[in-house]
């Protein structure tokens, strides 16, 4: 069965308007990474931060001048590969890394998480990469669609949200979106046509369908729904965010 879209011209001017309303360093940078793909990076380093920024953020406040956006623009940055591999305990070294710096929230649970992906990723050799690395030049709603549902499935700690998250982060993806509560606020305000919840949207085949609806409205607005993303999830942090903080 096919669902059809109903999309008004007044749909469309408020899509546009919202991105004009915030073409802030936030969504420049992300139209500069996940349309342009400039400076693209795929490496073993990038992957255990974002992952981090993944398992973090979907635990507490993730603003520019949060204490997790500090945290996670560290330069160097404390979690390496290197380090982790020097471990006798991956999970306790997580938990006292992140408690040193200043996150307590859920950190048991994160290092947990954390701890058994990276070993899932560590004993597949890195394969993750190559899987990464096909989205760089692909312009395939679906390629990006099965990856994300991919690792929500490998991945502890994550579901259709947070897999989204990570690709986007790595400036993978285009259409995919992780549809959080900025997000459903705003559609709910916008008048999507059914109320959208966080616990609705831990369903895999929900989260697609709600994930259509944006993407056609995106399609008819002409604007990748990675740039409404940016503009609807930088609109809640009056324009806190710069070109030098900007990790997400």
């Amino acid at each position: 069965m096919n669902i059809n879209w109903s999309i008004t011209q007044t749909d469309i001017d408020r899509i546009r308007k919202v991105v004009a309303d915030n073409d802030n360093a936030f969504l420049k940078s992300r139209y500069l990474r996940n349309v342009e793909k400039e400076n693209i990076v795929i490496n073993k380093e990038k992957i255990i931060q974002t992952m981090l920024m993944c398992l973090l953020t979907s635990q507490q406040r993730s603003g520019p001048n949060s204490t997790v956006g500090q945290f996670l623009r560290l330069n160097p940055f404390p979690i390496t590969n290197n380090t982790l591999l020097e471990c006798n305990s991956l999970e306790l070294y997580i938990k006292t890394t992140l408690q040193q710096n200043g996150l307590t929230r859920y950190v048991n649970r994160i290092s947990i998480f954390f701890t058994k992906n990276y070993t899932k990723i560590n004993n597949n050799n890195w394969s993750l990469i190559d899987t990464l690395q096909e989205l760089i030049n692909s312009d395939s709603k679906l390629k990006e669609r099965q990856i994300a549902d991919n690792l929500a499935n490998e991945f502890d700690g994550f579901g259709p949200k947070q897999s989204r998250n990570f690709l986007q982060a790595l400036g993978l993806t285009k259409y995919e979106i992780p549809i959080d509560s900025r997000i459903t606020n705003w559609l709910n305000d916008f008048g999507f046509p059914m109320k959208l919840t966080s616990l609705s949207l831990s369903d895999v085949g929900y989260y697609h369908f709600v994930s259509d609806g944006i993407q056609n409205l995106c399609e008819k607005a002409k604007i990748f729904p990675c740039i409404l993303d940016a503009a609807i999830f930088s609109s809640f942090d009056n324009d806190e965010w710069t070109y030098e903080n900007t990790i997400f």
